[in-house]
């Protein structure tokens, strides 16, 4: 582990919605970090014709724009996911994917909702069967139980290595493993099995999952299977940390100056719910940006 770097704002999420509270945070003159990956962002593929003065443009290109725009407030970026978040003693503590250690008196949460799904056959059927999304929310009921995680990139390393300490035997299954090197080690030093250049093709079971079946035929018997495309989520994070989400469990409560129930942290953007416009996220942004930096201050 790297030492600790201390900043007033770190946001997580490197969406419209971030960008924009980096930009007004960084303008009340106090420290900022914005963490995470700007192709992420649902924005990055996106043509953008419907925001006002700006006409015909694309998402790359304001996503870049943003960038500039925050640095030269005084903005710094780290262009990694996060893998935990805790809260200690009035402050936030975070861990990178690359082994970065950060700490915070306040944090946004600008995450976006996305919560990518295999679409293979049994999937749909066998979710809370033993399907799941989040190795931190349900990784507890298979506790000796042999286990699958999908995916390539942090989330599903960190979550095999999560299970790795509660499961019995953990298997990754991954098309092209894309991690930190700091991650790819702890991984090489556990006893995850990792299938490097595989896809799931069905997961099987009446009542609950009993196998899932690999593209070369393979068959792997298992109890779960945690489905983690991408970075940590809005669940895995909301869920450490003690923020309400709303009824449907997917969008994170927010009041009119974007604060959540837990002191120190906002949200904006889609991880506050809909509707999905660069509008909405700026405009929430601009607020968390604000509100956060307050707040630091006051600390």
């Amino acid at each position: 582990m790297k030492k600790t770097d201390f900043y007033d704002v770190v946001v997580v999420g490197a969406g419209p919605a971030g960008l924009q509270a980096a930009i007004h945070a960084s303008r009340k003159k106090v420290s900022v970090l914005v963490l995470g990956k700007a192709h992420k962002s649902s924005l990055f593929r996106a043509h953008v014709e419907n925001m006002v003065s700006l006409f015909n443009t694309t998402g790359k290109a304001m996503l870049e724009t943003g960038r500039r725009q925050a640095k030269n407030f005084g903005s710094e970026f780290m262009d990694e996911d996060i893998l935990k978040i805790t809260a200690d003693d009035g402050r936030f503590e975070l861990e990178t994917e690359g082994g970065n250690r950060l700490a915070c008196k306040t944090l946004i949460l600008a995450t976006g909702t996305a919560r990518n799904k295999l679409r293979v056959k049994g999937e749909k059927e066998l979710v809370g069967k033993g399907v799941s999304y989040c190795v931190d929310c349900d990784g507890n009921f298979y506790r000796g139980e042999e286990v699958t995680v999908v995916g390539s990139e942090s989330a599903a390393a960190d979550g095999a290595l999560t299970l790795a300490e509660i499961a019995g035997k953990v298997h990754l299954i991954c098309d092209d493993l894309k991690v930190s090197e700091a991650l790819l080690a702890k991984l090489d030093n556990s006893q995850v099995v990792v299938h490097q250049g595989a896809k799931v093709k069905e997961i099987s079971g009446k009542e609950e999952v009993n196998t899932i079946v690999l593209d070369d035929g393979t068959i792997l018997s298992t109890s779960g299977v945690f489905i983690e495309l991408g970075a940590k989520g809005l669940m895995e994070l909301a869920t450490s940390l003690g923020v309400v989400l709303d009824d449907t469990m997917r969008f994170i409560q927010a009041d009119k100056a974007q604060s959540t129930n837990v002191s120190g942290i906002f949200a904006a953007g889609d991880i506050c719910g809909p509707p999905w416009q660069v509008a909405k996220a700026v405009g929430e942004g601009c607020v968390a940006g604000i509100n956060a930096a307050d707040y630091a201050k006051k600390l």
